[in-house]
């Protein structure tokens, strides 16, 4: 996705050049996964930027530390990142219908970052870091949680 000069707003910053997901895809599981993250911290920097240039001043939830931190950490890093409602979630599928079984990491508008059960409005905690918050969560990863698959192999899917 690029932006071309004749639709550039002064001060705001060209939308990023993504990796091509569709072409990860066709590489495996394990690209499809790197492709995603990078996708992710691309864009919600991105959105970050755009925010700070059109409201200078005005908080913006720690959504591009809070990818990072969890792209930081390997456990998380083999699953596929995606996230909804500023809520970055973990599966272990690559595609539609998603595998959540890890937590949430929710950044709020106060800096803090709030942690929640698998498909569940239920708080584990509301910790101070995202690197505290990304802890939290790989404690609370069910065991045996590998990397991220294609498709349903064992019928692990959440319906």
């Amino acid at each position: 996705m690029s932006s071309g000069a004749s639709d550039r707003i002064p001060g705001i910053p060209p939308r990023p050049q993504l990796p091509d997901l569709a072409a990860a895809r066709m590489l495996g599981p394990a690209e499809t996964v790197e492709a995603r993250w990078q996708q992710l911290l691309l864009v919600w920097r991105w959105h970050h930027e755009r925010h700070e240039a059109l409201h200078p001043g005005n908080a913006y939830p720690g959504i591009v530390v809070l990818i990072e931190a969890a792209r930081a950490e390997p456990k998380l890093r083999q699953l596929y990142p995606f996230t909804s409602h500023f809520r970055l979630l973990f599966s272990s599928c690559t595609s539609h219908p998603w595998s959540v079984q890890a937590p949430s990491i929710e950044p709020l508008r106060d800096g803090r970052f709030c942690v929640r059960r698998p498909r569940s409005p239920e708080v584990i905690g509301v910790i101070h870091t995202a690197d505290a918050a990304v802890a939290l969560v790989v404690d609370n990863l069910p065991a045996g949680l590998g990397p991220a698959v294609d498709s349903q192999g064992d019928g692990a899917r959440d319906r």
